[in-house]
């Protein structure tokens, strides 16, 4: 099992048992002993980029829309960022690799020359001390290594699928759970 630490991913599992976080992949920016904080990946909004910040349109990712990265605190605002090859911006607090999050206030003009990709979120996910080691336990999460690209999927509504495929063997097989059992 992968290390609850930054970058790892938080797969919900079938059980997850909370409709907030169905089929959620969240990437987590931060844990230790106070809590933990992450990002849904997978739940783009109707809001796109241009109406919210129409600066930072020119830099985001498609599809160019605002994502709901969670339920807490739904007007805060978290930026994502992917460093162009040995070209970190200076307000960055790195992730994974080259993925990390970006200062909002920085401007746009000056990311476009050392970000290749960005991605806004509205509100995150958030866990207080031994809450989210509970519900892992409890088989709500599946904790597993993160990509950079993940952040990114220009297919959001694929992405809990695609994690789970390329773990291989049993989770493989979770990918193809139906949405609705019944159905089945």
């Amino acid at each position: 099992m992968v290390m609850l630490e930054r970058g790892s991913l938080l797969v919900a599992t079938p059980a997850i048992g909370d409709p907030n976080f169905e089929r959620t992949v969240i990437l987590l920016l931060a844990h230790s002993a106070e809590g933990s904080l992450g990002v849904i990946l997978n739940r783009p909004s109707q809001l796109t980029v241009r109406e919210m910040a129409p600066d930072w349109s020119t830099v985001s990712s498609e599809p160019a829309v605002v994502f709901l990265g969670g339920p807490v605190s739904p007007e805060s605002v978290i930026h994502l960022g992917l460093a162009r090859d040995g070209e970190a911006p200076d307000a960055w607090l790195p992730l994974l690799d080259r993925l990390g999050v970006v200062d909002g206030s920085a401007d746009p003009d000056q990311l476009r020359g050392p970000l290749s990709q960005a991605r806004i979120f509205l509100g995150y996910a958030g866990w207080g001390p031994g809450q989210l080691k509970d519900e892992i336990d409890s088989d709500g999460w599946y904790v597993l290594p993160g990509k950079p690209s993940d952040a990114f999927s220009g297919r959001p509504e694929l992405l809990w699928g695609r994690v789970l495929r390329r773990q291989g063997g049993e989770l493989a097989i979770v990918a193809t759970y139906p949405t609705d059992i019944e159905l089945n």
